[in-house]
């Protein structure tokens, strides 16, 4: 059932001009209306308007149903070359940066440039052979990295991300039915790297490198002597980054969690709280509190 249902998605569609044009109108549609929608904020559904994970299966829905790699790579492109504007028109009367957003168009018309020679490398996919599957290998690498840091994401934000991690996950099972013929395809050029990307990622959770000065919430204005003490390694590297009245530390921060530090100036002494967390749009974070 899954193979004729993969037959049918990659390989049996009468990819017309009509069509792609009708495709690219549809998920621009589709697309501003999750990212202009209130309820759609922060989920995985507006991630479709910022990340690639869904156009990637949209341009190979588009490739794998052309005859031949030039009309992969036209179709392709012009597939973008409709929709990514169409999708920043439609979001011009709903946003306060009205025609600003466009400003935003220039990445994406880079790739959609981009799509032209790997629309028509893309193609290949159809052949199912060893060279579909090195094809195929960076593809899978991005969805099995988006894969597993969205369901590691989702573990410490339940429910966020975990469509996305879902669905990145159907995408490689997807196109292992699709485009290998044989077992040594799907482990060798599907199967070890995305474990192999998922293990890496998981285990290095909880590790970063931040590095920036912060001002200190009571605002004491510190002289050359000032140190900074601190009780082990902690989850990151503080010093001293400026004196007098604008007295600054910097912080490198190392890992998630939070952590006791003292600045010792004299006969002062100044205790904190230093906490680094992820915030719910997956971006790293670093507060300093008074202890």
């Amino acid at each position: 059932m899954i193979k004729k249902m993969t037959d049918k998605l990659f390989c049996g569609i009468n990819m017309t001009w009509l069509k792609v044009l009708i495709f690219a109108a549809a998920t621009a549609i589709l697309t501003s209306v999750f990212l202009i929608v209130p309820i759609f904020k922060n989920t995985s559904f507006e991630q479709m308007g910022v990340t690639f994970e869904a156009w990637i299966l949209f341009a190979v829905i588009i490739m794998s149903n052309c005859k031949k790699p030039i009309e992969s790579a036209l179709k392709t492109f012009v597939f973008f070359l409709v929709s990514q504007p169409l999708i920043y028109l439609l979001q011009v009367p709903f946003s306060d940066m009205g025609w600003g957003l466009f400003g935003y168009y220039r990445y994406w018309f880079i790739l959609t440039v981009l799509t032209f020679p790997a629309a028509f490398a893309g193609w290949f996919l159809t052949k199912k052979n060893w060279i579909s599957t090195v094809i195929l290998l960076p593809v899978v690498l991005y969805l099995s990295y988006t894969s597993a840091y969205s369901f590691r994401f989702a573990f410490a934000h339940f429910p966020y991300r975990i469509v996305t991690a879902v669905f990145c996950l159907l995408q490689i099972l997807l196109y292992m039915v699709a485009f290998t013929k044989n077992k040594w395809q799907k482990i060798i050029g599907i199967i070890i790297p995305s474990i192999i990307m998922c293990v890496v990622l998981f285990a290095t959770a909880g590790n970063l490198q931040t590095n920036g000065t912060m001002f200190l919430p009571d605002s004491p204005t510190l002289t050359d002597s000032a140190v900074v003490v601190t009780e082990g390694e902690g989850i990151a590297d503080i010093s001293i980054a400026s004196t007098g009245e604008d007295s600054m530390v910097r912080v490198q921060g190392k890992a998630y969690g939070t952590m006791d530090f003292t600045i010792e100036d004299g006969d002062n002494v100044y205790s904190y709280s230093l906490r680094i967390y992820e915030d719910d749009e997956g971006h790293s974070q670093v507060e300093i509190n008074e202890a």
